[in-house]
């Protein structure tokens, strides 16, 4: 593989929508809710409206105290504001850490208390809800909310007209933005990128998009909260495609707006994905339009791809699946036609992006890296982060030469390709990969809506599984297409809403795991 080189660039999130809008000030942007910190903007705005509305929250920032190397912790109810305030606080340089409206408070708190009293901008929904006893007061340097009035708080409604304020621009390797990993293995931990950092996981996505020649309106159903969305802003404004911003994956709403809008690209998380598979035949045709799907948050499996591949109009639909970590952006990808996804090996993640990205297995026991014998992944990447805010130590462990490890197992292909098996936390004596056993098993039986194979009592995997509108599995049907894994215990069904799941609506199957042994005991 090519060396990874790192970039001499930077990618500054509070100057993106400004810059974009001196050429496509008239592009439009869609959303499928209410703003709370703009209540009067309604549901479309330019890119025009949109570098205005952050260069104002901005302002209104700047007056509640807000200053340059500051820590502004990011935790409102679900929203695209949430993006335009983490614009704003990097416009003044100011440090935005985006944590998930879905965390609950204990992690919140934590992680606040962790940073060393920082801002916080929230709204009444959750001083009302989840902060409703917490010590704000001890832990933060001042709480801000986006509308409304609480005591002790400040509000960014009562700010309008503030003084508008010069844009900052840190070194290139100062922190410029907190995220914060899924939370699957416990507390989340909180991850420092930097401007170069950031621009260096723009680089593959930028390529990427630059190989699309139809100019197509996007749809996004992706976390404000995560890494992705503030660089698919600085992929998509600047080049002046349309976007579609959307809160909510409800497969009818989707359809509707769809109808409607006609978007040309959608991307999303897996799981909203398989939620979508029933828009293949209905009435409406909301994905016929569809020339591009994409995902870069987990492995998708085959079944949905080839779902979703034959129910657009669209001549040699693509399908877009990368993989990367939240420590290091994207790593590895590959394109999914008709004729290829139904076939695919859903363990097959892809191949590195030359001079961006590269990975190297190594094996756990000092045989060989199979499939039988999986290894580490271990890569390098432009866009790894600086580190784990509060936690070095954790951090360095690690990194072993220069390369990352994130504790996924996998093998390399002959012909290069990276496939994933597990990661090592949620891996299960005797079964060579849940995710494989998940794929295989989603492709055989169409009523399966979702499916997890986690330890259960006695180190067991258990399935845990969904049925599209809820209805009795047939355990026949099961036995049948799970025949070839007897090691598997008696499947357990739940409801979706009923998973416990991340920011990017992974499963979280530690919690999961333990659930099913506290349930045992009982």
């Amino acid at each position: 593989m090519l060396p990874v080189n790192g970039s001499d660039k930077g990618l500054y999130m509070g100057l993106v929508a400004e810059r974009a809008a001196q050429d496509h000030g008239d592009k439009l942007i869609i959303l499928d809710h209410d703003l709370d910190l703009f209540p009067g903007a309604g549901r479309r705005m330019t890119f025009a409206d949109l570098a205005e509305y952050i260069d104002d929250t901005a302002a209104r920032l700047y007056a509640a105290g807000v200053r340059r190397g500051e820590h502004v912790a990011l935790h409102k109810s679900n929203g695209f504001d949430i993006n335009i305030l983490s614009s704003a606080v990097a416009r003044l340089g100011a440090v935005p850490v985006q944590l998930s409206p879905y965390l609950d408070a204990d992690s919140v708190l934590a992680l606040l208390r962790r940073l060393g009293a920082p801002f916080l901008v929230t709204d009444t929904d959750k001083l009302d809800g989840s902060f409703a006893d917490a010590p704000l007061a001890e832990i933060t340097s001042q709480v801000i909310i986006v509308a409304g009035s609480r005591p002790g708080t400040v509000s960014l409604a009562d700010l309008a007209g503030s003084p508008r304020q010069d844009a900052v621009v840190p070194h290139l390797d100062l922190p410029a933005l907190m995220t914060h990993t899924s939370g699957t293995t416990g507390l989340p931990k909180l991850v420092v990128h930097s401007a170069r950092t950031l621009h260096g996981r723009y680089r593959p996505q930028a390529k990427l998009f630059d190989m699309i020649r139809e100019h197509e309106t996007v749809a996004l159903h992706v976390s404000y909260v995560h890494s992705r969305m503030p660089l698919a802003l600085a992929v998509l404004l600047p080049r002046g495609n349309p976007m579609v911003i959307m809160n909510d994956a409800e497969p009818e709403h989707a359809a509707k707006l769809w109808a409607e809008t006609r978007p040309g690209f959608i991307e999303s998380h897996p799981n909203s994905f398989m939620e979508w598979e029933v828009l293949a035949d209905h009435p409406l045709r909301p994905l016929a339009n569809v020339k591009y799907f994409s995902t870069t948050f987990d492995a998708i499996h085959p079944s949905t791809m080839h779902k979703l591949l034959h129910a657009t109009d669209r001549s040699s639909p693509l399908f877009y699946q990368i993989y990367g970590q939240s420590e290091t952006g994207p790593l590895v990808g590959r394109g999914f036609t008709r004729a290829t996804a139904h076939g695919a090996d859903g363990r097959c993640q892809g191949y590195a992006f030359p001079s961006d990205t590269k990975f190297r297995l190594v094996s756990r026991n000092g045989q060989p890296v199979t499939r039988e014998n999986p290894g580490y992944i271990d890569v390098q990447a432009a866009g790894r982060a600086l580190g784990y805010f509060g936690e070095r130590e954790r951090y360095d462990t690690q990194v072993h030469g220069g390369w990352w490890r994130g504790m996924d197992l996998g093998y390399r292909t002959e012909e290069g390709c990276l496939h994933l098996l597990d990661r090592e936390v949620d891996s299960i004596p005797g079964i060579s990969s849940t995710l494989e056993i998940e794929d295989t098993v989603l492709g055989r039986l169409d009523e399966l809506t979702e499916l997890v194979v986690v330890p259960g009592p006695g180190e067991a995997g258990v399935p845990v599984l969904c049925t599209r509108d809820d209805l009795p599995l047939d355990r026949e049907r099961w036995r049948t297409a799970a025949a070839e894994w007897p090691q598997l215990a008696e499947p357990v069904q739940m409801k979706l809403s009923e998973l416990p799941r991340t920011a990017t609506m992974k499963v979280q199957r530690l919690e999961l795991s333990a659930r099913l042994r506290r349930q045992a005991a009982r």
